[in-house]
């Protein structure tokens, strides 16, 4: 699979999740939520994309199940949030389609979509 985007093709898994992780940039993020059936990312959006970004990244390649970003949303909004908080933003899963959106490989956790 492939999605075309700013004249290039970005290679694709069968899933949808990118190839080569440095082809990802905010804008090829929005793309990829529109693929998603997700129109605008809100400022929560990218703090949880942030967020999975940054586990990512900076912490050996891990990738948070939905818990964990219950817990680290809850500290960086200041307030409870629930599973269904997550799952209104990302409705698939938040962290399965939250890091596919996030341009991170895809997660072999089992359960979500």
């Amino acid at each position: 699979m492939s999605i075309e985007f700013e004249g290039k093709t970005i290679e694709t898994n069968d899933n949808g999740y990118l190839v080569n992780l440095d082809d990802w940039t905010e804008d090829l993020g929005r793309k990829m939520a529109a693929i998603e059936g997700i129109e605008e990312l809100t400022e929560r959006h990218w703090d949880v994309i942030n967020y999975l970004r940054q586990e990512y990244y900076e912490n050996r390649q891990n990738q948070p199940n939905t818990r964990a970003i219950i817990k680290a949303m809850t500290e960086e909004w200041g307030e409870k949030i629930k599973q269904k908080d997550l799952y209104e933003l990302f409705p698939l899963d938040p962290s399965k389609q939250g890091g596919k959106i996030a341009g991170l490989p895809e997660s072999r956790r089992k359960g979500g979509y």
